[in-house]
């Protein structure tokens, strides 16, 4: 039978490798199999997490991220006229975890807020520290901020109604940024202040979060837009950057085009009626005198062209109105008429 090391033995062996009196012999090599042989120590080994697949890809999250930065935009300029003072909203990050990992990194208490968005299904999460919560409670009832103190404890009903007011106007820049790809309907669902007793989804499940940094004045905060992959799961192939902004485009054009129509249907326009056409020699022309008759191959019951600034529209047919000559508009010209 083989040798068998009892533990002070193998405490002994271990203590020798660690010292550097015992060395590890060479691991044997790789053998990689490819197409193209390769040396095996020369490979890059990187770790892959199974349990974290990549659901949304590197087009989407960029913009995402595209979006959310137009979004900090709008909502830096909104709060600045709320608190009559300059607030920065930037992205700081845009990244996708899991749903357990994105509430672990969470404080407690804070402001969690679950959000509806119609028509989509499901819920996100909007998060906001309470280092730059109170400081803009503080602003709201005339404080100054110098010397404030942080408490450690979950918002009263009246500072979560000042808040409310805050996040209302975060709601609505965030709807008017995600208008170009999808009409949304941002509302608060319910407050909370420990997020590790809201689950939304199960622990596992794939988020995007959208991390953003409030600055106002010496003071500094964070905010976070949790959104569940299955909430966007029907607008994803509309989120690719390409997509995007052909949408931003396509949307402007609209604009425009409308503006357009809106100016030129006061515009005037001469309408004439072609009654016939036919061809002559310059000398007929030059000897034709009063009582002449111009013949014409077209027939009197056929109808006339009716032309807009000169261009060929309708056909109509000749008649009186009112004691008027008048035409009646029959149809439109439709390019297999040969007028």
């Amino acid at each position: 039978m083989p040798d068998v090391l009892d533990q002070g033995e193998i405490d002994a062996l271990l203590a020798a490798v660690d010292s550097g009196d015992v060395k590890q012999e060479g691991a044997p090599g790789q053998k990689v199999f490819s197409r193209n042989r390769k040396d095996g120590g020369a490979v890059e080994v990187r770790a892959y997490d199974f349990k974290r697949p990549e659901r949304v890809s590197k087009d989407q999250m960029r913009a995402l991220q595209t979006l959310h930065e137009g979004f900090a935009r709008n909502f830096g300029a909104s709060l600045s006229g709320f608190l009559r003072t300059i607030v920065e909203v930037k992205v700081a990050t845009c990244e996708q975890m899991t749903y357990g990992e994105f509430i672990a990194g969470l404080p407690n208490p804070t402001s969690f807020n679950l959000i509806d968005a119609k028509p989509l299904e499901g819920q996100v999460c909007l998060e906001i520290s309470p280092l730059i919560i109170y400081p803009i409670i503080d602003r709201l009832l005339g404080g100054t901020n110098q010397d404030l103190f942080i408490p450690q404890r979950p918002m009263t009903a009246i500072e979560s109604r000042l808040i409310g007011r805050m996040i209302g106007r975060g709601l609505a820049a965030l709807a008017e940024a995600w208008a170009g790809i999808k009409q949304i309907d941002f509302q608060v669902a319910a407050t909370e202040s420990n997020p590790q007793l809201v689950q939304i989804v199960p622990p596992n499940e794939v988020v995007v979060v959208v991390g953003f940094e409030l600055k106002m004045g010496s003071r500094a905060g964070t905010m976070n837009l949790c959104i569940p992959y299955n909430v966007i799961e029907p607008v994803m192939e509309e989120l690719s950057a390409q997509s995007w902004f052909s949408n931003a485009r396509m949307a402007r054009s609209k604009e425009i085009q409308q503006r357009i129509e809106r100016s030129l249907s006061r515009a005037g326009l001469v309408v004439t009626g072609l009654l016939a056409q036919t061809t002559m020699t310059l000398a007929d022309l030059r000897s034709m005198a009063v009582g002449d008759v111009v013949a014409t191959e077209k027939p009197v019951g056929q109808p006339v062209v009716l032309c807009v600034e000169g261009e060929k529209k309708f056909l109509a047919h000749i008649g009186q109105f009112k004691g008027q000559r008048a035409l009646r508009i029959v149809r439109a010209i439709t390019p297999a008429d040969r007028v």
